[in-house]
């Protein structure tokens, strides 16, 4: 019965280090005022399993995405959500060149390794996640950051294999933090002028 119980105990902390090898910490986050509007620049700690590492190596591209909000809490009703913005990062081994490439958009960056891939994918900078354009209150916000895999864009066996195995789930909480938005600098006034004379 002793044996068992030392079993049973090995195994949940077998399974306890496994499941914190695949979490993501965010270990910095903050949103900065600048001419364009909020951006956001934030750090995250985490390490690919091995399952992810092979998978990525034969080709097969993995998707990374970084959620943000911005809610200003109200006792009175729902709270506000202000700003809620998505980025999606693409990690992909090109197998001719022998590169690892992360891209976003139309923007792509080519890595000899894929520790020097993850080291960029880490960090997060100058993401304007709140143009200009928007209003705010003169209160205080919750803003909320996470990044995770997206297992939803995986091959279809391997989304399967998602729901089952935590090699391939890669998840952070949400870091919470309070920021007051309308510190933002006076727009730049435009020199052309008005009307055409």
């Amino acid at each position: 019965m002793r044996r068992i119980a030392h079993f049973t105990v090995l195994l949940l902390a077998v399974a306890a280090f496994r499941a914190a090898a695949n979490e993501v910490e965010v270990q910095a986050a903050r949103v900065e005022a600048v001419e364009e509007g909020l951006v956001l620049n934030a750090d995250f700690g985490f390490e690919l399993s091995q399952r992810l590492e092979e998978i990525v190596g034969s080709g097969v591209p993995l998707y990374f995405r970084v959620d943000f909000e911005l809610t200003r809490p109200r006792w009175y009703w729902f709270d506000e959500k202000a700003v809620s913005r998505q980025l999606q990062l693409r990690l992909s081994y090109h197998a001719l060149s022998r590169h690892y490439r992360l891209s976003t958009g139309l923007l792509q960056q080519n890595f000899a390794s894929l520790s020097d891939a993850l080291n960029v994918l880490r960090r997060v900078r100058n993401w304007l996640v709140a143009d200009r354009t928007t209003t705010f209150s003169d209160a205080d916000y919750e803003a909320a950051v996470r990044l995770r895999l997206d297992a939803s864009m995986l091959p279809r066996p391997f989304q399967l294999s998602a729901l089952t195995s935590r090699e391939l789930q890669l998840e952070s909480d949400w870091k919470r933090f309070t920021v007051r938005p309308r510190q933002l600098p006076a727009p730049v006034e435009s020199r052309e002028p008005q009307g055409g004379r």
